[in-house]
């Protein structure tokens, strides 16, 4: 009240009155947080494109590739010859393992070409049969869960055990590799699915069940798509152990492969032939672990672990 009346606020006052009564420090303020997002853009935009972070980033690759110069160069220098005592018929020269390959280029592609496809089958076989396992063992627990049990069992038994009894029910051929690889990589899928099917949160099967979704509903949408980051798990772990249970099994019955000719090659003293099928065969499980690595980015892009950014 001034001089007896009392004032009444405009319009535009009434109808803004944050606006009126607080503009100069909102604005004060807004601008103040403008030019801190701002700076903090620029400064992170900044470390993105300095030197250093652009060498931090490219490490990744330049740094294995120099480690493994570096270890080929000591090798070839005979450093480990002399630090292990060993002789060039025991541990042959990288230049002789190289000239080995190009001389029987042909046949150890074709040779791995056996291998690799013994290993491939062998692991979708193998992890089929563990995925189903895992699935019958999540929906009925009282009468699935003992299969976990006899499939990890059967995981104990050493392939050189194992072999002989496959070349019995299978034979000589391709088949009796594709079922030692079918056994070698059962448990990891099943125990992995498992895992993956039967730790899902329990609020979201509450939602679920809040929706009237019924069994199968909950294991397509809910419990399956939780164990596909431990799918994609066993399925790397089955990438390098399904190379593994080929080459061992063609050491005792087969007439082609990498382990044949790894096997033949020690027994007539031709180290570096026989140096040329480790590479190869590690070659091979590398760039079947990239392909499923690569999978697991394309498929299962909305889990946490593909969206993890390196800083």
């Amino acid at each position: 009240m001034e001089n007896g009346y009392t004032r009444t606020p405009s319009a535009t006052e009434s109808s803004h009155p944050s606006t009126s009564a607080h503009s100069p420090a909102s604005t004060s303020h807004v601008a103040s947080r403008s030019s801190d997002h701002s700076t903090s853009q620029a400064a992170r935009s900044d470390r993105r494109s300095s030197p250093w972070q652009i060498l931090i980033n490219s490490s990744t690759i330049w740094l294995p590739l120099l480690a493994g110069v570096l270890f080929l160069l000591l090798w070839q220098l005979e450093v480990f010859h002399r630090i292990l005592d060993l002789k060039k018929y025991q541990l042959p020269l990288p230049s002789a393992i190289a000239n080995a390959m190009m001389e029987n280029w042909s046949m150890l592609l074709s040779y791995t070409g056996y291998t690799l496809t013994e290993a491939v089958l062998g692991m979708l076989c193998g992890s089929a049969l563990g995925f189903v396992i895992a699935l019958i063992a999540t929906a009925w627990p009282r009468w699935g869960g003992a299969s976990l049990i006899v499939v990890a069992a059967m995981n104990a038994v050493p392939i050189v055990a194992l072999a002989p009894v496959m070349n019995l029910w299978f034979g000589d051929g391709i088949g009796s590799r594709v079922a030692i690889v079918t056994v070698t990589t059962m448990a990891a899928m099943a125990i992995n699915a498992y895992k993956g099917m039967t730790s899902v949160n329990p609020l979201a099967l509450d939602l679920m069940h809040s929706y009237a979704a019924g069994r199968v509903g909950i294991f397509r949408y809910l419990r399956i798509q939780n164990s596909l980051p431990h799918v994609f798990t066993a399925l790397k772990i089955n990438a390098t152990a399904s190379m593994i249970g080929a080459i061992v099994g063609e050491f005792f019955f087969s007439s082609q492969g990498l382990g044949y000719l790894l096997s033949n090659s020690i027994k007539v003293a031709k180290m570096p032939l026989g140096w040329s099928c480790i590479v190869l065969a590690a070659i091979a499980g590398v760039i079947f672990y990239l392909i499923v690595e690569r999978l697991e980015k394309g498929l299962i892009r909305w889990h946490a672990s593909q969206r993890v950014e390196t800083k």
